[in-house]
This record gives structure tokens, sequence and C-alpha cells, in this order.
């Protein structure tokens, strides 16, 4: 079709009625000289009868935010009423002619709900986890109290106890146990989420950081004779700049779930500096003074038995695993969607690399230079 040809045959304002978007013409009283067929429909106005019509009965504010959406080149969403008191919400485009606005218009009413309900969504969700964060001391106080008094039983500070009685004790306690870490990941989950979480950002040694966390964690590598070996000789600088605590619970969160998913070999952290091209790659913001050096990539490689694909859909979001929900993976997932969210928030990006029978690979990169961080800011 030669689109040309189809309206030089059409003068303009058979073209404006054939548009789908309402079009008006208002003046400088705020008075509707013209309209196309779709501005009648939406308005219900009746340009058969002598009547005038005014832009500001239709649209609140209807000639000022025109005047604002011509000046600045921009669209603007009002709300708007037909005379049958329908009300529904629109979006605005307007420019200036002579005295005269031509203003288009289009009713985005259904779009408005869904944004405003996703708003109020999240909203209820961010209310949630500040309740959660609040009350973590008063869900957690009674299993710790269970855990102490099993203890005291077990070491007979009640009274001399059978071998039954004893056999049960140590089930109640490692059940308590195992329920008071559930309940660690997921308040922490929760934090993160929240909009509590406070960085403090400052200058520390990164190895010496790691090193903590593999000290700590001896307890998870020793009984399976695990090697962890940190290589940072790729890394240029060892102080760098960000949140150390925040840090330390998302290597501590990855470096549980890949000691958790390996049970014989090593796990090797390497530190080093990312290529502009890898930061870039995997969607972190690149300030324009920043280079390699302004970032640092962690990379947690174990020799586990790895992960299939459909383990990975979802490993860093607890909420898609509602469907194959199991205590052991959605604690993985709590731990490592925990991990992301604090990388998210300190401007970095988190993604895993696996393979049957040759290991899981987790890749972190951070902003760690103060110029860039405060740019970034």
């Amino acid at each position: 079709m030669n689109f040309i040809n189809l309206f030089s045959g059409l003068n303009l304002k058979e073209i404006l009625q054939k548009l789908p978007d309402a079009v008006l013409l208002v003046n400088s009283e705020g008075r509707i000289v013209w309209t196309n067929r779709e501005a009648e429909f939406l308005f219900n106005i009746d340009n058969t009868e002598e009547i005038d019509y005014y832009f500001d009965d239709f649209v609140s504010n209807g000639v000022e935010l025109a005047n604002q959406s011509a000046t600045r080149r921009t669209p603007v969403i009002a709300g708007a009423v037909a005379p049958e008191g329908k009300e529904f919400f629109i979006e605005m485009n307007a420019s200036q002619y002579e005295d005269q606005f031509i203003i288009t218009i289009r009713d985005v009413t259904a779009m408005t709900k869904v944004l405003a309900n996703a708003e109020k969504t999240g909203r209820l969700n961010k209310d949630k986890n500040i309740m959660l964060t609040k009350l973590t001391n008063d869900f957690k106080s009674p299993v710790q109290s269970i855990i102490g008094f099993s203890n005291a039983l077990a070491d007979g500070l009640g009274g001399e106890i059978s071998e039954k009685q004893d056999k049960y004790v140590k089930i109640i306690r490692k059940n308590a146990d195992e329920l008071l870490f559930f309940m660690d990941k997921f308040f922490e989950f929760s934090k993160a989420e929240s909009s509590l979480v406070q960085f403090d950002i400052k200058t520390f040694d990164v190895v010496n950081t790691v090193q903590s966390i593999i000290k700590s964690n001896e307890n998870l590598t020793k009984p399976k004779n695990l090697e962890v070996i940190l290589d940072y000789e790729e890394l240029a600088n060892r102080p760098v700049t960000t949140d150390e605590s925040a840090l330390k619970t998302i290597l501590q969160n990855i470096f549980e779930v890949s000691t958790g998913l390996t049970e014989r070999g090593s796990i090797t952290i390497k530190l080093s500096n990312p290529e502009m091209e890898n930061v870039i790659q995997h969607g972190v913001k690149v300030i324009n003074m920043a280079e390699s050096t302004s970032y640092i990539l962690i990379s947690i490689k174990d020799t586990g038995m790895g992960l299939k694909a459909s383990d990975l859909e979802g490993i860093f979001e607890p909420y898609t695993q509602l469907e194959k929900v199991n205590k052991k993976n959605f604690i993985r997932t709590i731990s490592l969607g925990t991990a992301k969210t604090l990388v998210n928030k300190l401007h970095g990006t988190v993604w895993v690399q696996s393979e049957i029978m040759k290991g899981t690979t987790f890749n972190i990169i951070l902003p760690v230079e103060k110029g860039i961080i405060l740019e970034d800011e």
C-alpha cells in the first residue's frame, strides 16, 4: 500500500478523525473548539448541538496541565470525568499552536489500576518485612528457650534422665536447632528486603574479610575434609570500599550453599577485578569515570555434583519456589535471595553457573571505589 497516495487524498481533519486517540482543539479560554470522533465518544460530546464545552469540565485543571505538557514536551497523567459521571484516567499530550492547544488523549485507566495495585502490593510487602524484622526476637525467643532447656536436661541439671529420655531430648534439641536456623535465614531475608537496611560504606581489607568467612565456616568444611582455596593474585588492591557487614552476609550465605552442594573436593574463592565488558554484560551500572579497578569480582567455585537447569530457575527468588518447595531447597533459595537483595542494593550483580558432575560457580560483581559509589548515589 502506498501511504503517500493514501494520505494525499485526505485533508488534515479526515486524518485526525481516523486516529485511535482522542484529539481536541482548545482555545486559550479553555473552550473546546473542535474534536475528532474518538474524543466525542470518550467525553460524550455532541457537536451537533450548539453547546459550549470547556476542557476543565472534563479534565481537572485541564488547561493548566495542557500548558505544562506543551511547555515541557512531555505527557501528563490526569483524572477525567464524562458528563454521565464516569471517572477515568488519561494520558495527555499537548502542543501549542498560536493561542490554542492541540491535545491528544488516551484512556489509561486499566494501566493505571495495574500500576496502583502493584504499588499497593509493594508497599504492603515492605510493611510486612518491617513488621517481621521488628518481631524477630519475639519469634526466636521461645525456640531459644527450648534449646537452652534441652541442653540443661541433657547435661543433667534437672536431674538424671533415662537413656530413652536422653534420646528424646536430643531429638527436640536437633529440631529446635534446625527451626532456629530456618528462622534466622527467613528473618535475614525479610530484613534485607525491607527499608530498614542501612549501609555503612567504609574502606577495609577484602582479603581479611574473606579469610574471616573461611575461618568461621570450618565447622562445615572440616567434617567433609573440603579444601578451601583463596586466590587473590589478580586483585589489584586489597582495600575496597563498600559495606563490610553486608558483604560478609552475602559471602556467608553463598559459602553455606556452596558447602551444602559439595561432599568432597574443594571450594575456591577467587578475587579479581573484572573486565569492563564483563561488568556491562551483567547489567551493572557503569559511571563514566569507572575502570576495571573500580569493581571487584568474587567467584566461589565448588567441585560438587552441580545443579540441574530446572534447579537454577528462580534460584535467587524464594517466592518462585512455592510450587516445588521442600525445606532444603527453600532454605538455599532464601539464603541466595538475601545475598542477591543485598548485592542489588549495593549496586552490584550476582549470577550462577553450574553443570552436573562439574560443580557450581557463584559470581559477584560489586563497585568498590568510593568515588564511583558516591557518584552512583
